[in-house]
Order: C-alpha cells, then sequence, then structure tokens
C-alpha cells in the first residue's frame, strides 16, 4: 500500500504553509502526482468551566467566507511543543488560563491533501484573564453547553471539524445520565 516518491517540487513556500507536488510510484508500477500541503500542525482546546459549559470563539474564516463557531485553536509556532501552544492558545483567544489540561488524542483533518496534524486538548479548572488576540485576530467569546453545541451541530450551525470532534469526545468521556 505504500506509496514511494520519485520526484519532490515545490510549488508553494509561504509564511503558514508550503505547497509541493510528489510524483510517486504505486504498487502496481504506475506513477501518480499528489498535491500535497505541508502544515506546521496545530492544537484545539476544549475548555470545559466549572458549571460544565464550553468555552468557544466565534471568528470570520476567510477560506469559507462566513464567521464560524469553533473551540480555541491555533497554529504550532516552529519547535513548539503542543502542550505549550494549547495553553497560548487558549490564552490569546479567551483569557482563560488552564489549571489542567489533558492531551485528549491527535488527528489529521484532511490527510487526502494536507499533513496538517491536530492535538486535541482539554481544559479544565479554568481561571479568568485578559485575551490578547494577534492584531489581525477579532474573536468574540461564546459560552454554550455540550447539549447546546450538540443542537447546533445538529442543525448545521457548527460547521466545525475540531469543535464536532472535540465535543463528541467530551460526551463520550461523561458518565451516563440516570
Amino acid at each position: 500500500m505504500d506509496e514511494k516518491t520519485v520526484e519532490r517540487k515545490y510549488v508553494h513556500k509561504g509564511r503558514i504553509i508550503n505547497l509541493r507536488v510528489d510524483k510517486v510510484l504505486l504498487p502496481n508500477g504506475r506513477e501518480a502526482l499528489r498535491e500535497i500541503v505541508e502544515h506546521p500542525g496545530a492544537v484545539a482546546v476544549v475548555p470545559v468551566l466549572p458549571d460544565g459549559r464550553i468555552v468557544l470563539v466565534r471568528q470570520f474564516r476567510k477560506p469559507v467566507e462566513e464567521a464560524l463557531l469553533e473551540i480555541p485553536a491555533g497554529k504550532l509556532e516552529k519547535g513548539e511543543n503542543a502542550e505549550t501552544c494549547a495553553m497560548r492558545e487558549l490564552k490569546e483567544e479567551t483569557g482563560f488560563r488552564a489549571g489542567k489540561l489533558e492531551k485528549i488524542l491527535r488527528f489529521f483533518p484532511s490527510p487526502g491533501f494536507s499533513d496538517e496534524c491536530i492535538h486535541l486538548f482539554k481544559a479544565t479548572e479554568l481561571q479568568k484573564g485578559e485575551k490578547n488576540t494577534e492584531h489581525d485576530e477579532l474573536i468574540e467569546t461564546v459560552f454554550l453547553s455540550a447539549s447546546e453545541i450538540v443542537k447546533l451541530i445538529e442543525e448545521g450551525k457548527i460547521k466545525d471539524g475540531k469543535t464536532i470532534i472535540g465535543t463528541f469526545y467530551l460526551l463520550s468521556t461523561l458518565p451516563p445520565s440516570s
């Protein structure tokens, strides 16, 4: 099932992503081209307040031309570990600091064309502070229960994959209701 890379050509090298085209040799002996987006990786955080509500952010996402409701997330900086990035992004986007940060899992959101890996965390024991967003980020903080988030997912109002994965993971870890 492996594909052997026989040639690699960079089409674009950017500030956040690179785009390359790999010529690969398939197991059946044929050649094919693969367009690949290289991404440094990212983190996403499910911040849970003591009352069980989840802290979300709403921001405009240019690639899809709409404001999305999401869990806080951000790109890994060069050499940065995922836990440090998660704490930084949570503070920058929401103002909250986590007293406890638990790594849940990691996943590839679009492995058909990108090597991006998202590290998902759960943040608890939250302490409120000041947001420190970047100059080009306009972010609104929203507080919703998991059931409210599920309803918005079912209604097609929450479309962000990392938010859907994080919410359903959190729900899967709760004890069954009586």
